[in-house]
């Protein structure tokens, strides 16, 4: 699952591969993309190596290898804001029992390099009632194993409290960019924030705060075991 930029940015990679057998500069892929600044770049090279579509050379500045193109509509997504709807649902689900209250079901959420939540509530999940409390929830589809350190595996379903705070250690989902989200830990550091990995193979993600806008915060987990 891709987003329309790091889709871009493959395919730029691709064309230039193909072409001179060179790597694009990361100026060159700045431009390409008309980022302001490379940090875009650099966070969107590990999206892409995480998700096995490149790889970085080791001891060979700018080499990049292509492992893999996208081949399927469902390997690019709209770039959408995370926008919970908390209305009635298009066609309304059959009540829960009475010790179970249905949340919507907002799509996907990456629990490793940033990607997009999807913003439309098709469909709704039933949750214990004592989970939710009175407090507006929803829920989110794990994509990526950079929390597993917390419990919060690869295909779980997170719920998630909808909110615009959070306290230092609070795992949250983090909007970067107006763009993309994330599952983290939030941690403050003076004026930036960190987006903290449960996973040592992940690099803690260092932002600007008003880079960073905290949508929700983790109140529970489901897992369905096959």
């Amino acid at each position: 699952m891709l987003t329309p930029k790091q889709q871009k940015l493959l395919m730029f990679i691709h064309e230039r591969l193909q072409s001179g057998g060179v790597s694009p500069s990361f100026d060159e892929m700045k431009d390409a993309l008309g980022l302001k600044s490379k940090s875009g770049i650099h966070r969107m090279i590990g999206a892409l190596e995480e998700r096995g579509f490149l790889r970085r050379l080791p001891n060979r500045a700018r080499a990049l290898e292509i492992i893999k193109l996208p081949n399927t509509a469902t390997d690019e997504l709209p770039a959408t804001v995370l926008t919970p709807n908390f209305g009635a649902a298009k066609t309304p689900p059959p009540a829960p029992p009475a010790d179970m209250v249905e949340i919507p079901m907002h799509g996907r959420i990456a629990a490793g390099t940033p990607i997009e939540a999807l913003e439309n509530a098709d469909s709704h999940i039933a949750i214990s009632s004592d989970l939710v409390g009175r407090d507006r929830c929803y829920a989110l589809e794990v994509s990526g194993d950079s929390m597993i350190e917390h419990g919060i595996l690869d295909g779980d379903t997170v719920v998630i409290e909808a909110t615009d705070t959070a306290r230092d250690g609070d795992i949250v989902v983090a909007l970067v960019d107006r763009e993309e989200a994330t599952l983290k830990t939030l941690r403050r550091k003076g004026q930036h924030v960190m987006l903290v990995p449960g996973n040592r193979d992940y690099e803690t993600q260092i932002y600007d705060a008003h880079q960073v806008v905290v949508q929700g915060r983790l109140r529970g987990l489901v897992r369905r075991y096959h």
